[in-house]
């Protein structure tokens, strides 16, 4: 074998060594990209469960959309009250009113969304759960993100939160009067009295204002108001006769 050849064979070999190891940093480089992003993934999996479980002890100081009324109006209206001390008709109430399946589901009601679906209604089938974690780790809003998150977190609110500190939660937490957070400021705004102390009527009365605060008044009811209020007050008397709310001992 002549000289130039081997030279030639030689350089041949050098350039694919050459380039094997340029493969090979190319797909270290991928595997380390690849494990620093499940790390990263790992890291934040574990704050927003962290989060969670907070909550499900601690009461949650409020939520974006409090903060933002806080700042246009300068003052808001809120005093976090435990299970125990709200009536146990304004929890069934808020259930008929805005949930029926509410002890039945896992954060989605999936028959309801089948309706929308097949319907093309514009209505929309957000659970209470949702409306929770809606209320307080995200922004109010229709965009596709918060949509991700927004089921992310049900499913882990729904994991590890009983059906009643959900509730407890939300009805701490839901708006009832432009500024006025939660069933205690809402039920000494509205009607002098403490939320443990609701009536029937009142208690679907605050019911029926949830879907539009701003714009519905508890206190001087237009007559769509009065037959929702009725309507909302059957359907706490039927689902406590048939077990919808059993999961909040009610």
């Amino acid at each position: 074998m002549s000289r130039a050849s081997t030279k030639k064979k030689s350089s041949k070999s050098a350039k694919a060594s050459r380039r094997k190891n340029v493969l090979e940093r190319v797909a270290d480089g991928f595997r380390w990209l690849r494990r620093k992003f499940w790390r990263v993934l790992a890291v934040i999996f574990l704050v927003l469960l962290a989060w969670v479980l907070l909550y499900r002890f601690v009461a949650p100081p409020g939520g974006i959309y409090m903060l933002q009324e806080y700042r246009r109006i300068g003052e808001i209206q809120r005093q976090w009250v435990p299970m125990d001390q709200i009536a146990p008709v304004m929890a069934r109430s808020v259930i008929a009113a805005e949930d029926a399946n509410f002890c039945l589901h896992w954060g989605f009601d999936m028959t309801e969304i089948r309706k929308v679906i097949e319907t093309g209604s514009a209505r929309g089938a957000s659970t209470l759960s949702q409306q929770t974690v809606k209320n307080v780790y995200l922004w109010h809003g229709r965009d596709w993100t918060r949509k991700v998150l927004e089921s992310g977190f049900t499913l882990m609110i729904e994991a590890f939160w009983p059906k009643r500190r959900i509730l407890e939660v939300y009805l701490n937490i839901a708006e009832f009067d432009d500024g006025v957070f939660g069933v205690e400021a809402a039920a000494q705004r509205y009607f002098r009295v403490s939320a443990a102390d609701l009536t029937a009527l009142q208690a679907a009365r605050l019911a029926a204002v949830l879907p539009a605060p701003k714009s519905r008044d508890a206190a001087n009811p237009t007559q769509f108001l009065r037959n929702r209020t009725s309507s909302i007050m059957d359907g706490a008397a039927t689902i406590a006769r048939d077990g919808r709310a059993d999961c909040i001992g009610g």
